[in-house]
């Protein structure tokens, strides 16, 4: 494909600043910017409209699972479009959806054996909540009084109404805060910077201290619990330690409370494993997916529960009763074959088994990294990681906000051909499954270059 010029270009971004409106960002800022305009993928790179090659090291915002333009989930897409490319599942059913639905019953824990379609992270959250919250009208009655949900600190799972009230980060929540029911909060455990005050491992994972006690307290009102596994991505990849989510199990087991598990970002191989929650061996009440459903092609999302979720909704004979909640394009056909495709790529090219050498080689580059003066803390499950520039790493002291020093470093990895993206003062590294180990020494070695040319 021959690349357009540059007046082709300029008239692209006068249009996108006339006309487009973008997610996450501050419009006033960026009319005084000079935007990349991507035009086309492929493997693991982005080509913009002048042809200039970049590789993608946050996985096009965390969904590119195989690289651009993978062919065998292009000739999915392509053979369904043929055939048919949408079909509602409101009174019908339809081949892929079906299909679809079995294969991540099969992937998932035995226990979670129904799959509910939407097509966002927000709205397979939304659909948890809605679900959670029913089950304990239709099992307690409807004067219930577990009503209530419990997340954690630093939480983010979504934009949407309910989606906003369990997440807690206030760039995407203050403003609307009069709108959003109220939550209770847990400490999620930020090592680095320990809300207890206190040093991981000798603290023994005191946050679940916390979190019990909220529990005990409030159990009887409370009708979940939801949590991102292993992994907080929109706090700047806040790790969890290895045990914490077991105990967050065993304590909503203990409490009678349901645990959502919003896998949203850290599906589908992102961790090492192709959900994060099998490396504590959890199976939570509902499960929500999307991002790499589709291995980053087509909008997607999917919330899974069990039986005895799944009955609180049929009512009875004389009285049914079901779910009344809905989206448009629920298990829409192209997205369904893409994420079929998505997953018989999984199998066929042993992707997990496959990325632990990179799992591997991406912990050693983070540790080197760290050795940067201006780098306070490296963090990593498998493949999404947080590097998190200071001032001064003995004090931990953070740059000025007005500074945007973060940002600055990712400008930098820019002109260099690589695109990765801040969350404040912390640089979200996190590429498609398929990165080769010279394209994650190349980021690495970019990265720090750019931080010393930055804050040199």
């Amino acid at each position: 494909m021959k690349s357009k010029n540059k007046t082709y270009t300029a008239k692209l971004k006068k249009l996108d600043k006339t006309h487009v409106w973008h997610p996450f960002t501050r419009m006033l800022e960026w009319e005084a910017t000079d935007p990349l305009i991507i035009e086309r993928g492929k493997g693991n790179y982005l080509f913009d409209t002048e042809g200039k090659k970049y590789l993608d090291g946050i996985s096009s915002l965390w969904v590119t699972v195989h690289g651009h333009g993978k062919k065998e989930i292009d000739r999915a897409i392509n053979n369904q479009l043929k055939k048919i490319s949408h079909s509602t599942l409101l009174g019908l059913g339809n081949v892929p959806s079906i299909e679809l639905a079995k294969e991540l019953v099969d992937m998932t824990p035995r226990a979670l054996t129904r799959v509910f379609f939407s097509d966002n992270g927000s709205t397979a959250v939304e659909i948890a909540l809605k679900m959670a919250y029913h089950f304990w009208q239709y099992k307690l009655g409807t004067r219930s009084k577990k009503t209530k949900f419990i997340s954690f600190t630093g939480e983010y799972h979504g934009d949407t109404i309910g989606a906003m009230s369990v997440g807690e980060i206030d760039v995407f929540v203050k403003r609307y805060e009069k709108l959003l029911f109220k939550t209770l909060r847990a400490p999620y455990p930020y090592c680095y910077r320990c809300q207890v005050k206190k040093e991981y491992p000798s603290c023994k994972i005191a946050c679940l201290d916390e979190f019990e006690k909220i529990l005990k307290k409030h159990h009887k009102e409370l009708a979940g619990c939801i949590i991102e596994p292993l992994v907080q991505g929109a706090a700047g990849m806040v790790c969890a330690p290895i045990g914490f989510l077991k105990g967050v199990r065993r304590l909503t087991k203990k409490y009678n409370v349901l645990l959502i598990a919003d896998e949203v970002a850290t599906g589908f191989g992102r961790t090492g494993t192709m959900f994060a929650s099998e490396q504590e061996k959890v199976t939570p009440d509902l499960l929500c997916l999307a991002k790499g459903i589709t291995g980053g092609y087509l909008p997607l999302a999917a919330t899974i529960t069990d039986e005895k979720i799944y009955k609180a909704f049929l009512g009875s004979k004389k009285e049914p009763d079901a779910f009344y909640h809905g989206h448009t394009y629920t298990g829409n056909p192209l997205g369904c074959a893409a994420a079929l495709a998505n997953i018989n790529v999984f199998k066929k090219e042993k992707t997990i088994k496959n990325i632990q050498p990179k799992i591997r080689l991406f912990r050693v580059l983070l540790d080197k990294l760290s050795d940067n003066k201006f780098v306070g803390d490296a963090r990593n499950h498998g493949l999404m990681a947080g590097v998190e520039v200071v001032m001064s790493k003995k004090t931990k002291k953070q740059f000025p906000i007005k500074d945007k020093t973060a940002r600055k470093i990712c400008e930098s990895m820019s002109y260099k051909g690589i695109i990765i993206r801040p969350i404040g003062d912390t640089i979200i590294i996190m590429p498609p499954l398929s990165i080769t180990a010279a394209e994650l020494k190349r980021i690495f070695k970019e990265l720090n270059n750019s931080i010393e040319e930055v804050l040199a």
